[in-house]
């Protein structure tokens, strides 16, 4: 079975398990046995004294782009600090009364998924009031194996946001302690930090190869099958069609009242993926109340999916196909009100609307020259914690 940063601590003894901690948190951040981390760190008598909670708050329950507020945890009655709320980072203020902080969050390894900046900002913050930074790291999902690795690359001067700040590729195939390594040197940020590693992780393991159950780590973030094709589906929230979204299923079904989802099916034949034609109804998010039709999928064979560059032929065919109703949408959010240039953002690539105007065969050369993404195992490699 895996054990995770968290388990790797939970055994120590460190110098500074007295001293005042704030944690950085969520309810997904859990034990090997599945307990909350912050409830089991009281327990071994770690003195936290302040939570910080990223997007979708402390309970992960959230809704998408949805400002969080300070509170109150249920569970061990400490204050929580929001950072997806008026500010992203920890003040001076926030900080005061703090020692060291500790981050214990879980990614899903896609560059649009904010966890990770929000990592970015509490090493800025530690580092600009002097606190050192304990990350207990955790593996990623969706595999280490750069073999899978996926562009576009960050296009820092023109896409630069929340959801994308610095110039990664969109899967980056690391854990979270990989890449604080790599943004303290790269960025010069200099936060002392030292980075608890999980054990019994090999890069080239998923998430069902762990011994572990998933845990949701958002409201459309509930199983892998949601995190393995999120870096591909998550593409459509620039668009018109439902990405699943207030279903059972997010990021496992797509749809609209509009589209023909069995000429659709024809065009996609994938040998890496599993497709049904559903009709649902969204209680939320896009076409609330409304009948659609749609696919969902199923990856059955994950060592080969390309996830990215199956969510843009995906988006290309239904454009093709149904150019009177297919659209381009705002997806405004905390961070980003007008909601305005989301596919650039999510791609991390300038224009990319442009990109689907291209003849498809054009169009799939282009997409598969972007997601290429070979340099990054270079860059990342003196970064790497694991083999």
């Amino acid at each position: 079975m895996i054990q995770f940063g968290i388990d790797v601590l939970l055994r120590q003894n460190p110098d500074w398990k007295t001293k005042k901690i704030g944690l950085v948190t969520n309810h997904a951040a859990t034990t090997n046995y599945l307990y909350p981390s912050r409830k089991a760190l009281i327990e071994k008598g770690f003195n936290l004294i302040k939570l910080f909670s990223p997007e979708h708050g402390l309970d992960t329950k959230g809704e998408d782009g949805a400002k969080i507020y300070d509170g109150i945890d249920t569970l061990t009655k400490l204050p929580i600090i929001s950072l997806y709320g008026d500010k992203l980072t920890a003040n001076e203020h926030d900080l005061k009364d703090i020692d060291v902080v500790l981050f214990d969050v879980p990614d899903i390894g896609c560059r649009f998924y904010t966890y990770l900046w929000t990592l970015s900002f509490v090493m800025e913050a530690c580092a600009n009031f002097n606190k050192p930074l304990i990350i207990t790291d955790r593996p990623n999902p969706i595999s280490g194996n750069f073999d899978r690795t996926e562009g576009p690359m960050l296009d820092e001067a023109h896409c630069s946001s929340f959801i994308g700040r610095w110039n990664i590729p969109l899967r980056h195939c690391c854990t979270m302690g990989e890449l604080a390594h790599f943004f303290n040197k790269t960025r010069e940020i200099n936060a002392t930090i030292e980075v608890i590693q999980n054990m019994n992780w090999q890069r080239n393991m998923y998430q069902p190869d762990w011994g572990v159950s998933f845990v949701p780590t958002s409201p459309a973030i509930k199983n892998f099958q949601s995190s393995l094709l999120y870096p591909g589906l998550g593409l459509l929230e620039a668009t018109n069609i439902c990405e699943g979204r207030g279903t059972e299923m997010p990021f496992a079904i797509i749809g609209a009242p509009w589209l023909d989802n069995k000429l659709l099916m024809d065009k996609l034949f994938n040998a890496t993926l599993e497709m049904e034609p559903i009709t649902f109804v969204p209680d939320e998010s896009k076409y609330v109340g409304e009948l659609c039709k749609g696919i969902r999928f199923y990856v059955r064979d994950i060592e080969n999916f390309d996830a990215v560059y199956n969510g843009l032929m995906l988006i290309k065919l239904i454009k093709d196909q149904h150019p009177e109703s297919f659209d381009w949408k705002p997806y405004p959010t905390n961070v980003n009100p007008t909601g305005r240039k989301h596919l650039d953002l999510l791609m991390g690539y300038h224009n990319s609307e442009s990109l689907f105007e291209l003849p498809l065969n054009v169009f799939a050369e282009q997409i598969k020259n972007l997601t290429l993404a070979k340099k990054w195992e270079k860059s990342i490699e003196p970064y790497l914690l694991y083999s």
